[in-house]
């Protein structure tokens, strides 16, 4: 029985990174997760008690990996400065894959204070990943400069998540130009 309601959770789960890939926020409904998962409704209701809940379980599950794939090319940096341009790159390259989605639905409006308190924290987990090259670069408030490349970082998600007029290589570009001379003063 636990295995069975693991699956359906996972299912459920799976789901949702489709309907948010496909169709953002608004296309995350319960009516939706049922019809893709073959569930009754009333069924979803069992897994999770909102929108919310959804979204949230998400993100605990798959911002750590994709924080993972941003730690891990950073680590292949062999610089301080190729350090950062693997950071804002890495993010920039994670805008396409539907687990982004549910990190960018971090700012529904449905989010319950708590909700948006943990993920506010594993945000700042990723933040913290700069820091210390930020640091290594003689940065005097490196935290400080984290928050505004990561600032930076989420402007240029956002631009390439609306289908700016620019191809999203050219805001990558764009992005890491003015993060290098940013960071480096």
């Amino acid at each position: 029985m636990a295995e069975h309601r693991s699956m359906q959770r996972a299912a459920l789960l799976d789901a949702a990174r489709s309907l948010l890939s496909e169709g953002g926020t608004d296309a995350l409904t319960f009516p939706a997760l049922a019809e893709r998962t073959g569930l009754a409704r009333s069924s979803v209701y069992e897994y999770f008690r909102s929108r919310a809940a959804v979204v949230e379980e998400l993100c605990e599950v798959d911002f750590p990996l994709w924080a993972a794939e941003v730690e891990t090319a950073m680590s292949l940096a062999g610089t301080p400065e190729g350090k950062v341009e693997a950071y804002v790159r890495k993010q920039l390259a994670l805008v396409g894959d539907r687990r982004h989605r549910a990190v960018v639905a971090i700012s529904a409006s449905e989010l319950d204070a708590g909700a948006r308190e943990k993920i506010r924290a594993a945000h700042g987990g990723l933040v913290a990943m700069i820091v210390e090259a930020l640091r290594d670069m003689g940065h005097e408030q490196p935290r400080m400069a984290a928050m505004l490349l990561q600032g930076m970082a989420d402007a240029a998600v956002r631009r390439i998540e609306l289908g700016a007029a620019e191809e999203p290589e050219v805001i990558t570009e764009a992005a890491v130009a003015m993060a290098l001379r940013g960071v480096r003063g």
